[in-house]
């Protein structure tokens, strides 16, 4: 049987967080997240970019994504961990700094056609 694609694949924009304002969101880029089909993506928001290595859990007649992410907050580098859900058309959920701040999110599906990725796909491994 063919594995049925999941709801959360492709581009978000971020439009709103709990604990930052619009202007801080889009401060280098749009505020996104995406999620691609080898279960990866990546996020940024501020000055806080991440590469997100997630799972769909279903419970039921529900889905909800959650995820662990490696990144940068300006220029150090930080984890943490987030989970998603879609409702009303929007992804809602949470995303989590390791050892500091947590905030809820909104987004709303963005147009995919003629979209650029912002930079590298991934940091460097560092040997690992």
């Amino acid at each position: 049987m063919p594995q049925q694609l999941s709801p959360f694949l492709g581009p978000w924009r971020i439009v709103h967080m709990e604990i930052w304002d619009r202007d801080y969101l889009d401060l280098d880029v749009p505020a996104h997240i995406t999620f691609e089909k080898d279960r990866l993506g990546s996020f940024q928001f501020g000055a806080v970019r991440g590469w997100i290595d997630y799972r769909v859990i279903s419970d039921g007649g529900s889905s909800k994504v959650e995820f662990s992410w490696e990144g940068i907050n300006d220029a150090d580098s930080t984890c943490g961990r987030g989970w998603a859900a879609i409702a009303d058309e929007q992804l809602v959920g949470r995303l989590f700094l390791h050892n500091s701040d947590d905030s809820a999110f909104v987004a709303e599906r963005a147009p995919t056609a003629g979209r650029r990725r912002s930079g590298p796909r991934r940091p460097a491994s560092n040997g690992r």
